[in-house]
């Protein structure tokens, strides 16, 4: 089948959502299938198969590292001369509209990828106000799709909750080749000045909506505890808000945005994760972690609490209960049959969950959706 796929951005290690169309697409690619790629912001494509198209684009306000795109008249003649079995999008915002409405025009199924809780984010720019007309337009357009894929069975839920039709379940999975505990690095834990001490690591976008203050606030409490001078934070990634992060957490190590083997080293050399965002669908760091040997203390609100809770593979705690996550994390480092324990099960579910199983069964699901519109269509 020809797979034209629409996303907001498709520059492989921006986040864990690309990261994950990636694997997708690569598994498309595998099986034989086609794919066209349509994106305002996009990266060279080295030793693929894909046919990656930049549409023009402006960055968007607030958000500055990604970018609103335009679709065009050469957009619709592009998809023509591809001539797509199937249309994908992953970003409903205007473009992911035109595509939706080009899709229906042509007669052509089209599915959904649930990747980012955008809903989520609103409060965090004092935009909360917006929330009902933010639903309301995400409700007409996913409906509007012959599926909406999620990315957990909590979000499956939510989403139903708020009037959404026909959503499956597509979960995500792991490299394993790439993320593992045989990646630990002592040069790298000697260039951090680890020594004795427990890494804590967190790996994200240094912005509010990811709960960073929650990190602060637990970065603050291991300096006034016993354990002060046994614990080391490091800071995974980039973001607006790195230099509030460096000034609040001034022992912290920010070892920048790691993009190939770098982000897997840097997991694998630390001891412990902690993510406490409350916006996230799915949460593909907290399966990093996992598979490089990371228990994980989290939110229980959003998509990575399923994911510790399925495989106690750590714990869940309240959001925005920072000396909750404080009490977790400190659990993990001095009960050491624990930690082993915690660790040992997420390991096992990071080894469960192969992209090529995964992807398969996505693929087969969107071979039934062409034959149920073909079938309706006659």
């Amino acid at each position: 089948m020809k797979i034209a796929l629409y996303a907001g951005t498709y520059v492989k290690d921006k986040d864990g959502a690309v990261r994950s169309m990636y694997q997708l697409v690569t598994s498309f690619l595998e099986a034989g299938h086609e794919v066209m790629v349509w994106s305002p912001d996009v990266a060279s494509i080295d030793e693929r198969h894909e046919k990656v198209i930049a549409i023009p684009s402006v960055p968007i306000p607030l958000y500055p590292d990604y970018k609103l795109g335009f679709f065009t008249a050469s957009t619709e003649t592009q998809l023509d001369d591809f001539g797509p079995d199937i249309v994908q999008i992953s970003t409903p915002d205007i473009v992911g509209n035109r595509f939706l409405k080009y899709a229906e025009k042509r007669g052509l199924p089209v599915v959904s990828v649930y990747h980012t809780d955008f809903p989520s984010y609103l409060d965090y720019y004092k935009l909360g106000f917006t929330k009902n007309f933010v639903w309301k337009h995400l409700r007409k357009f996913y409906n509007a799709c012959d599926a909406l894929f999620a990315p957990t069975y909590e979000m499956k839920t939510r989403l139903e909750s708020k009037g959404m039709h026909s959503v499956d379940v597509w979960g995500r999975g792991i490299d394993r080749t790439l993320f593992n505990p045989d990646r630990r690095s002592d040069s790298l834990r000697n260039s951090w000045g680890v020594g004795e001490k427990t890494v804590i690591a967190y790996a994200g976008r240094f912005v509010w909506y990811k709960d960073i203050r929650i990190v602060m606030e637990v970065y603050d409490g291991f300096r006034r505890s016993s354990l002060a001078d046994d614990v080391l934070f490091v800071m995974i990634g980039s973001g607006p808000e790195e230099e509030e992060l460096r000034q609040r957490m001034p022992n912290a190590v920010f070892p920048g945005y790691l993009v190939g083997t770098d982000l897997p080293e840097a997991y694998a050399s630390s001891d412990l994760f902690l993510f406490p965002s409350t916006t996230e669908a799915f949460g593909n760091v907290v399966l990093e972690g996992f598979s490089s040997g990371l228990p994980a203390v989290v939110s229980n609100v959003g998509g990575c609490q399923e994911l510790v809770r399925h495989s106690d593979g750590g714990f869940v705690a309240e959001a925005g209960n920072h000396e909750q996550f404080f009490d977790f994390c400190t659990k993990l480092i001095l009960d050491k049959g624990l930690y082993r324990k915690k660790r040992q099960n997420g390991l096992e579910l990071a080894e469960k969950m192969s992209w090529p199983v995964i992807n398969g069964a996505l693929i087969e699901k969107y071979e039934e959706i062409i034959r149920r519109k073909a079938k309706k269509k006659s």
